[in-house]
């Protein structure tokens, strides 16, 4: 079907399932730092908005966490179901990461979520934020974890090979190799800049909406200044992984930017927009700005960028796909920085809050986060093929060999049960944020007899759409 093999499909189930598994991940470590700032800032200040639009995300931040954990277990999986042979060979390596990963961050994140979530009026406000913190510790420190060993993947060190299997010699190593430092800035990072849009594209549903008070002008006024400030930093960070790339992983590079050939001494132009042609060998319809492409990738004028044609065929990577992947990753980029730096403009002339042709643009912007993430994880792991481990094993060889047969049925169950059932989530977060911060949600209790104390935040707090929820959101 299609010209798809057995290995393609396994390739494409696992592709499929960690798309899905990226964008919550992403999404929560955003919002956990997001609401520690949000309590800390209650907690300096006593201004009662915070406390609204903490009790507000937090329930976001619930099924979010919730489908992020569930989807991550599911590909997980995969490593002992599809990928047996990858695992037989580098499992010494990759095993204890994870491993690591659930000692030091899940662990943390469980023990303190629920103090976190159902604490509100049980524990000390100073225990409650701590909680709040630990969260979003244990949020970074899985980030550490899993990017180390994604990391190892793309550039290996501190191991040996022993009877066809990899041993580590040296974890540290192991867990600091070349691309490490620049992967995990870069992908912290873009869960930060991807959350900021999110919270900013749901104040501004709202302000387009009518619906303007002090917790939605906050909610987007805190996103556009982490957007002005972020987004440019991230372009930075990219800048020298993709330097970093460039040493460690040329062939990928070429793909990236679909170069075939060097000619003489030039310099190395920059394909703007073009077709790469992996049968041809070359790119169609190339718009070219000369000098470009050494000017950004080796920060000279004279240097050139490897070619496609240095590499067998057998060690290319498919450049159609991350010319393109990687084109729409930076393109989403200077859109986003472009937002900060109008949103800068309108502050200073007090119409962030007014600008309807502003509050589209922040409102369309919302995913922008969420897709350039995926974009550049097609560019990174697509960019690697045709390598599970850079130089060690072919992805060829680390397959389980199940038929085709088998991998259809179980593509076809994953697609339906994953639309299915995080569809319905997805379904539920969005009614969430469509619902907006209620104001004085939260507040302490008083002191006026049985009935006024309020209930703990909760993920399903929001599921009562009836009269008493809407007669709050009127009353604002």
């Amino acid at each position: 079907m299609f010209g798809l093999e057995a290995l393609d499909l396994a390739r494409i189930q696992f592709a499929f399932t960690i798309s899905f598994h990226i964008l919550f991940p992403a999404i929560t470590i955003g919002l956990a730092s997001y609401l520690a700032v949000l309590e800390g800032l209650w907690l300096k200040t006593h201004n009662d908005t915070y406390r609204d639009l903490y009790h507000f995300w937090s329930k976001i931040f619930a099924v979010n966490f919730g489908m992020g954990v569930v989807s991550g277990l599911v590909m997980a999986y995969q490593f002992g179901t599809n990928w047996s042979r990858f695992s037989d060979f580098a499992g010494s390596v990759t095993g204890p990461l994870l491993t690591y990963e659930v000692l030091t961050a899940f662990f943390l994140e469980a023990g303190f979520l629920g103090v976190m979530l159902f604490g509100w009026n049980k524990v000390g406000r100073k225990l409650h934020f701590f909680a709040t913190v630990m969260v979003a510790i244990g949020t970074l420190i899985s980030t550490f974890w899993i990017l180390a060993s994604n990391s190892w993947m793309q550039t290996p060190q501190g191991y040996e090979i022993v009877n066809g299997q990899v041993i580590p010699v040296d974890w540290l190593a192991v867990i600091f190799n070349p691309s490490f430092p620049y992967r995990l800035l870069h992908m912290s990072t873009a869960a930060f800049v991807a959350t900021a849009f999110f919270v900013g594209s749901s104040a501004a549903w709202h302000l387009l909406r009518g619906r303007d008070n002090p917790a939605i002008r906050t909610m987007l006024s805190m996103a556009m200044w982490m957007a002005l400030i972020v987004a440019p930093i991230q372009a930075v960070i990219g800048d020298f992984h993709g330097l970093n790339t460039l040493k460690h992983q040329p062939a990928k590079i070429a793909a990236i930017e679909g170069h075939w050939e060097n000619v003489g001494d030039e310099p190395t132009p920059l394909i703007l927009f073009g077709w790469p042609d992996m049968k041809a060998e070359k790119t169609h319809f190339a718009v070219e700005i000369p000098y470009l492409g050494s000017l950004i990738l080796t920060h000279s004028l004279d240097k050139q960028v490897p070619a496609l044609k240095e590499f067998p065929p057998e060690d290319r990577a498919n450049s159609t796909i991350v010319f393109w992947s990687f084109r729409i990753m930076v393109g989403l980029g200077m859109l986003m920085i472009f937002t900060g730096l109008w949103s800068l403009w309108l502050r200073k002339r007090d119409a962030l809050y007014s600008s309807r042709p502003f509050l589209y643009l922040a409102l369309w912007m919302g995913p922008s986060g969420l897709i350039a993430i995926l974009a550049g994880w097609f560019t990174t792991e697509i960019g690697r093929q045709p390598w599970v481990i850079y130089g060690l094993m072919r992805t060829a060889d680390a397959s389980s060999g199940h038929s085709f047969t088998q991998m259809s049925i179980t593509l076809v169950l994953f697609v339906v049960v994953y639309f299915s059932l995080f569809g319905a989530g997805l379904g539920y977060m969005m009614r969430l944020v469509r619902k907006g911060p209620v104001i004085n949600e939260g507040a302490e209790p008083s002191h006026g007899g049985p009935g006024q104390k309020r209930t703990p935040a909760r993920p399903l707090s929001a599921a009562d759409d009836g009269n008493h929820g809407d007669s709050l959101n009127k009353g604002n």
